[in-house]
């Protein structure tokens, strides 16, 4: 199957890259940045000029986009050139009542969807290790099973569409928990005096320890506070998702609305740019009067 990938930022392209080197017959299309577009071309992708053309020669399209407007706008502008039996994929994390919209729209057309949302960042989407949690039909799955572990070493099945995106948020939920928790703890240590370097030492041979926790303390403790490539404005759209989703649980909680405020304020106050671990940078903490 020709396959049409939509979104080739630093995730999308270590993606396209390992469809590529596994023998995928891809098409691309560009957006600002032609750097990604000519690396891959060079690799053996054919580029697509405008989403038509992308529409009209692919029998599945995968989209990595940033958030369910731009989904909902991508595919607003492949909707007139789409046919009955392709496929449409898309591996955000997208909101679940977008998500349920787009697969009634599709399934009018004819176009069969699914979910496919990813764990992993940059590095793991580069060495074809990304994980996919999906929502689709049991055939739809078998049939996309094998373009996801062109760049996955895990795909798990959850159900039908939904079910990819609520298990996502399950496992986005604890990271942004765990990273707001690191954050209020280190900025209380380092207020109390506490050497950031010697505690790091130790939390990571106890229970405390986490990827996130190595990933956000253990690049401060070398004054790197980039150490999480997750950006603000990203963890505050993937909470107010979550949020989305335990109000429709009925499990709304304290909790949830501590983590959500804590990516929306510094949202708001203009730091949606920033990755999330540089929310422990001292001059942010000092202008913040905290985190």
């Amino acid at each position: 199957m020709s396959i049409g990938f939509i979104g080739l930022g630093a995730m999308g392209y270590g993606m396209a890259s390992n469809l590529l080197a596994k023998g995928f017959d891809l098409r691309v299309i560009a957006n600002r940045n032609r750097q990604p577009i000519e690396a891959l071309v060079a690799l053996g992708a054919m580029e697509c000029k405008s989403y038509a053309e992308l529409a009209l020669q692919s029998d599945v399209l995968l989209l990595c986009l940033p958030d369910s407007n731009v989904v909902e706008q991508v595919v607003a502008e492949l909707e007139p050139n789409l046919r009955k039996g392709q496929i449409l994929v898309d591996t955000g994390t997208s909101s679940l009542s977008s998500t349920a919209k787009l697969a009634e729209r599709m399934s009018a057309l004819g176009v069969e969807f699914a979910e496919a949302p990813l764990t992993g960042g940059t590095k793991q989407a580069e060495a074809g290790q990304l994980g996919a949690l999906v929502g689709a039909d049991d055939a739809l799955f078998d049939r996309i099973e094998p373009i996801l572990r062109g760049f996955c070493v895990a795909v798990q099945h959850f159900g039908a569409v939904g079910a990819g995106g609520r298990a996502k948020f399950v496992n986005n939920y604890m990271v942004f928990g765990i990273a707001a928790l690191v954050f209020e703890a280190f900025h209380a240590a380092d207020v109390a005096g506490s050497d950031w370097t010697k505690l790091y030492d130790v939390v990571i041979r106890g229970s405390a320890d986490s990827g996130v926790f190595r990933r956000v303390i253990g690049g401060a403790i070398e004054d790197d506070f980039k150490g999480y490539v997750f950006t603000v404005k990203s963890a505050y759209k993937d909470m107010r998702y979550i949020t989305e989703m335990n109000e429709q649980l009925g499990l709304s909680s304290p909790l949830n609305k501590a983590v959500l405020d804590i990516f929306s304020r510094a949202e708001a106050e203009g730091y949606g740019d920033l990755m999330i671990s540089e929310l422990l940078r001292g001059d942010i903490r000092k202008a913040r009067g905290g985190v």
